[in-house]
């Protein structure tokens, strides 16, 4: 069973992300279930497939995107170092290589937009494909005058894609 496959069904993992959901509900914020964890998991990973880095990397990245919200559980102030915490401990249970598992943590300890560093190809990867997860279904507040940032660009879009041209290096989110 590949990494990312341990993950993903992990039941452990899937409360974490969805305790954290629950949690910024409670505050307002968008979603960040299982579909937002799903989505920039994939993204992190198309990314670095079409830069052509290695499978290995690409699994990372998918692992990272997709664990990169569980620090939500206990305070969205420093979710992403609360994250890389809890993202070690569930990575060292299931025995995992720590060359993997330091380079999966520094990503969610790097990705939020207060304190991201693309401190790695990976960490790149998981703030491009977190930050491009733009779409209206992710508003849970329905009160534009209550809105705040992240309401109103995710309720202006419907729907988004990430277009990468590595020979241009240029990335669009249409």
């Amino acid at each position: 069973m590949e990494l990312y496959d341990k993950i993903h069904e992990n039941e452990e993992l899937k409360t974490y992300i969805l305790a954290g959901n629950r949690v910024l509900g409670e505050l307002g914020f968008t979603e960040h279930g299982l579909a937002h964890a799903g989505t920039v998991s994939k993204m992190s990973r198309e990314i670095l497939e079409i830069l052509n880095y290695s499978d290995h990397e690409c699994e990372l990245a998918a692992v990272a995107g997709y664990m990169h919200d569980i620090g939500n559980m206990i305070n969205r102030c420093d979710h992403a170092q609360s994250g890389g915490i809890l993202a070690f401990n569930i990575l060292r249970s299931l025995d995992i290589n720590p060359k993997d598992i330091a380079l999966i943590v520094g990503a969610i300890g790097h990705h939020d937009e207060k304190t991201a560093a693309p401190v790695s190809p990976i960490a790149a990867a998981l703030i491009l494909a977190d930050k491009s997860d733009v779409r209206r279904s992710r508003v849970r507040n329905r009160e534009p005058a209550t809105f705040d940032i992240h309401d109103r660009v995710n309720f202006s879009v419907n729907d988004t894609a990430l277009e990468l041209d590595a020979a241009a290096k240029t990335l669009t989110l249409r």
